[in-house]
């Protein structure tokens, strides 16, 4: 009988060959979930994770996409000899393009720049895209994909480069959860918006013999890794395409954005001649750094391994070993939460051992759709953890992933609570030893705990007046169903 189906149905049978070819090929890798190594547990101590004293390292917080904007203009305006970019989603717009523009102005200083992307990205958004073939064609820049999408070869699809960072010289650098495109960057007009949080780390030693005790180098080291893996490929690098009409276009455009910026803002743009540092308004960015962070002690870069196979859990697993040191609480924002029963059963470690209260979007206020379809349906295990749910409904997606441990304690950067960013993808977090940031970054977490409902342990929420959760249409709930259940066995994919 099927034998007849499918002579009847040649064409059908070919594409369903194909269509299963892709998903099976997909996602057979990570349908495994790799458990936490021997050497990995033996490695991990919590004592490693503190110092007496502060280091050479300052630190600020950076909690609009304004302020994002405005220190990637004043950090890599400040290069000299290298700039580096690692993202996971560069796309074309407003401030993409100034940030392109002040890119290409260094490397036409002369200074090296390297930009790395995540293979998605590279193929959906770069591609046919003049301004990022004017910077790959420029002598001292380079960009390079992370594991290029390869539909022939599907099981090398999943695999991706989630990290977000910025590093100027040994002067400081940028680590956090902001993709590299308006959404999450600058206050030009935009459809949509989202809450974000970056951490801003400057080397008060730059310059000098010390300068290595920065954790900066951690972060070099890490991009260092990434860059020269087999799977990290040059994006275009040719001549000939630099010298299209096209290109050459877009190049001109970037340069005439760049001093159009440092005319408008003399206050984010150093001088190219040291010399003339007076003509700044303000500080020079040396002392607004300064003044403008805090101290801290010892910042450790927590991060997966860099395969585009499934992964050891290794950031999960070191922030929920930290966690069960904490003396008094712990405090987890995250934009998605989707756990399997070795998350679940080690936040119900944690809690037994101190108050944790997590705080996610509410499906009514997410952005993204497969996440609000699998919480639903998991409510009554996370409640089981003991951990306090909290369901942020402030209107704009909340895509910020921070820790803070007790007063001292705190970590920053890209990891999601779910089984995506713990098993699949690259990831990033900032451990910061720093009371004073540790405190500001709680004021911060504390203003949107403000707008949140939380989840009591019957399933009913207690709401504040002033929080007005979000209509919903009846279809959009009836699809969140559908595809919750369909997804079940993919979840490792939300």
């Amino acid at each position: 009988m099927i034998l007849k189906w499918i002579k009847r149905h040649r064409p059908l049978t070919a594409l369903l060959i194909i269509f299963l070819y892709l998903v099976l090929g997909a996602t057979a890798p990570f349908f495994h979930y790799k458990p936490v190594s021997q050497i990995t547990k033996e490695n991990t101590s919590a004592a490693d994770f503190y110092q007496d004293g502060p280091g050479c390292d300052r630190a600020m917080i950076l909690e609009t996409n304004q302020s994002a904007w405005d220190e990637r203009m004043r950090l890599m305006g400040m290069a000299k000899e290298r700039i580096i970019l690692s993202t996971f989603d560069f796309r074309d717009g407003e401030s993409p393009r100034d940030i392109m523009s002040l890119m290409l102005h260094k490397a036409d200083e002369g200074v090296k720049v390297q930009i790395l992307v995540d293979g998605f990205s590279g193929l959906v958004r770069m591609e046919r895209n003049n301004y990022f073939y004017a910077l790959s064609s420029h002598p001292n820049i380079e960009i390079k994909i992370y594991n290029k999408i390869n539909l022939l070869q599907p099981w090398t699809t999943q695999g991706r480069m989630h990290d977000k960072y910025v590093i100027a010289d040994d002067y400081g650098y940028i680590l956090g959860g902001r993709n590299t495109f308006d959404y999450f960057i600058g206050s030009y007009p935009t459809n949509s918006r989202s809450h974000d949080r970056e951490v801003l780390v400057y080397n008060t030693a730059h310059g000098t013999e010390d300068s290595a005790k920065s954790s900066l180098y951690q972060v070099e080291e890490y991009f260092n890794q990434v860059w020269n893996l087999e799977v990290s490929s040059l994006f275009h690098d040719s001549e000939t395409l630099g010298e299209k009409t096209s290109v050459k276009n877009a190049a001109a455009v970037l340069r005439e954005r760049y001093d159009s910026l440092a005319s408008a803002h003399p206050e984010l743009f150093a001088p190219d001649n040291e010399d003339d540092l007076a003509i700044l308004e303000g500080p020079d960015p040396l002392t607004y750094y300064q003044t403008h962070t805090v101290p801290a002690g010892k910042i450790t870069l927590v991060s997966n391994p860099t395969t585009i196979y499934a992964k050891e859990p290794v950031v999960f697993y070191t922030l929920t070993q930290l966690m069960k040191q904490a003396k008094e609480r712990v405090v987890i924002h995250t934009p998605y939460a989707v756990f399997n029963n070795t998350m679940y059963e080690t936040m119900s470690e944690v809690t037994k051992q101190v108050p944790v209260t997590m705080m996610v979007n509410s499906v009514e206020n997410g952005d993204n759709f497969f996440a609000s379809s699998d919480y639903p349906l998991h409510k009554k295990k996370f409640i089981n953890t003991g951990m306090e749910i909290l369901e942020y409904d402030g209107g704009l997606s909340y895509h910020g992933k921070s820790l803070v441990i007790d007063d001292e304690l705190c970590a920053i950067g890209s990891y999601n609570f779910d089984l995506r960013s713990t098993y699949m993808d690259t990831e990033l977090m900032l451990v910061i030893q720093s009371p004073p940031l540790t405190a500001q970054l709680k004021e911060h977490m504390d203003s949107y705990q403000q707008d949140c409902r939380t989840l009591q342990s019957d399933g009913t929420y207690k709401i504040p007046a002033h929080v007005n959760v979000a209509s919903v249409p009846l279809y959009k709930r009836a699809a969140w169903k559908v595809v919750g259940f369909v997804m079940q066995p993919f979840r490792f994919l939300i």
